[in-house]
């Protein structure tokens, strides 16, 4: 096995757990201390690279800038004659940001973070962004929370209404928020409702590896593009353990042509090992990882993906 390892290309990145990322241990989790929450920053401001995130403030930027680099072009370019409106096929996304805290406060204050102003120019009326809930309370408490913002441009409503939606048939573009494996039909519906204005699915929370068994449903989740994930990852040996991560990051807009990079952590520093151009499952993962423990350990246990890198409030435990 260990020979299979000299075929991947070895690329040095800056640790992204440096700093204001650590890895805690209660819990096998990625977790987050002392962060401080993202200021107003230049959404198309220039990165270095698309390495994956050293910090909250930098997720954050990192996912901002995927999102709305890619929905500039679908955004802008609606046709106005309604008989080509059939004919084009929906853009739908989808990002990944795992975190620490999942609670209705915190949600919405990550909701605000990165749709609280929206870069997108455009001549005329300003983009409008309808966000869709799980649940009403939660839709109601980010309405309030979001009038607080003078640059606003978001609306808010609930997976229960959906139909003859005024939110909806105004929107530019449609994010489902945090949704769960229930409300597939309801997503379903959003984008049908919407269509062919283009659908984002925000942080789902059902596993990737579960998306085979959703049925009739799972083409319809295999047809959004992953935009912007990452996800920590574990292997432990006999003898030792490493950590890294899976990550995609879109450029520029273009959806297509960008892999899935596995990182693991070497000598402190965070290396890419392997490069796929599908989203990789977590056997392939696996023997990535076994691969590459075989040089220093050659009886592996198991790898495993770790959520809650990133909390989207504070930071704190």
């Amino acid at each position: 096995m260990a020979s299979n390892l000299l075929k991947f290309h070895i690329h040095r990145i800056r640790n992204p757990y440096s700093e204001s990322l650590c890895l805690q241990h209660d819990r096998s989790q990625f977790q987050t201390i002392s962060c401080r929450p993202p200021g107003r920053q230049t959404i198309y401001a220039s990165l270095s690279s698309s390495a994956p995130p050293a910090s909250r403030d930098e997720a954050i930027l990192q996912a901002k800038t995927c999102i709305f680099t890619t929905l500039e072009r679908p955004i802008n370019n609606n046709p106005k004659l309604t008989g080509k409106l059939k004919k084009l096929k929906q853009p739908r996304f989808r990002v990944e940001i795992p975190v620490v805290d999942d609670s209705p406060t915190s949600l919405i204050q990550l909701a605000e973070e990165v749709f609280g102003d929206v870069p997108i120019k455009r001549k005329g009326s300003k983009v409008k962004i309808a966000i869709i809930w799980p649940e009403a309370a939660l839709a109601e408490a980010a309405s309030q929370s979001f009038k607080s913002n003078s640059s606003n441009q978001a609306e808010h409503t609930d997976m229960s209404e959906i139909a003859e939606n005024r939110i909806l048939n105004a929107a530019d573009v449609a994010v489902v928020f945090a949704p769960e494996q229930k409300h597939l039909a309801a997503i379903k519906s959003v984008a049908d409702a919407v269509s062919p204005k283009p659908v984002l699915v925000f942080n789902p929370k059902w596993a990737f590896e579960d998306e085979g068994s959703f049925g009739e449903m799972s083409s319809f989740v295999a047809s959004f593009d992953v935009i912007y994930a990452f996800m920590g990852l574990e292997v432990k040996g006999i003898l030792s353990k490493k950590r890294g991560m899976v990550f995609k990051y879109t450029r520029d807009g273009v959806v297509s042509g960008e892999k899935w990079s596995v990182l693991v952590e070497e000598d402190g520093e965070m290396k890419v090992v392997s490069k796929f151009t599908a989203r990789p499952s977590i056997g392939e993962v696996e023997n990535v990882l076994y691969n590459l423990m075989a040089i220093n350990s050659p009886v592996t246990k198991s790898a495993k993906f770790l959520k809650d890198l990133v909390s989207n409030v504070t930071g704190k435990k």
